[in-house]
């Protein structure tokens, strides 16, 4: 069976920006979908996020499986990609707005407290799909591009959405149907 698993950023929640919409838009399409709080989202910590979305899924992940991050909730998909068992493939990851480093912000370094295998994650997913703007205020493009390239990934520039967020760019972000475009695009 096809599912999803959505992930808010920092400060974030399940019910922000375009997130219950692209719950209702992938269930539409026959996806199971979860949509976690994460705990602590204040200061995202990359142990404790793989702690609870280990425990915590309502399903296994699969070949029919996608993940969609956004901020620091991409940057947790990497890190719990990273720690899967062995042998655990899905079928895509959706980056949204991503970042590669601490950028020396508190919110951000305890998701790099352990450096990156590029190559144990790409092994992880068939697919992986970078979406950013050419004007992000929190995550500049480069660091999409550093990402895109050290997982073989597509990058998706859209320019002039920031950070894909209502607080950003507005009402409009209460949807995202370039994202569920793509989602459709790549099944």
């Amino acid at each position: 069976m096809k599912n999803a698993e959505i992930l808010h950023g920092t400060r974030g929640n399940s019910q922000a920006h375009w997130f219950p919409w692209l719950k209702g838009e992938l269930e539409g399409i026959g996806y199971k979908v979860w949509v976690p709080d994460l705990p602590q989202a204040d200061k995202p910590n990359i142990q404790r996020y793989n702690e609870f979305l280990s425990n915590q899924k309502p399903f296994d992940l699969n070949e029919e499986t996608i993940l969609i991050g956004h901020s620091s909730g991409a940057v947790a998909i990497l890190g719990f990609l990273q720690d899967l068992p062995d042998g655990t493939k899905i079928h895509a990851a959706y980056l949204i707005g991503s970042f590669k480093d601490g950028s020396n912000r508190d919110d951000r370094d305890e998701l790099f407290e352990k450096p990156f295998d590029f190559e144990k994650i790409k092994s992880r997913a068939d697919k992986f799909v970078l979406v950013h703007s050419d004007d992000d205020p929190f995550c500049p493009l480069d660091h999409a591009e550093f990402l895109a390239e050290k997982l073989g990934g597509q990058l998706v520039v859209i320019p002039g959405q920031k950070h894909f967020t209502i607080d950003t760019a507005g009402e409009a972000y209460k949807q995202f149907p370039e994202l569920l475009k793509l989602i459709k695009d790549n099944e």
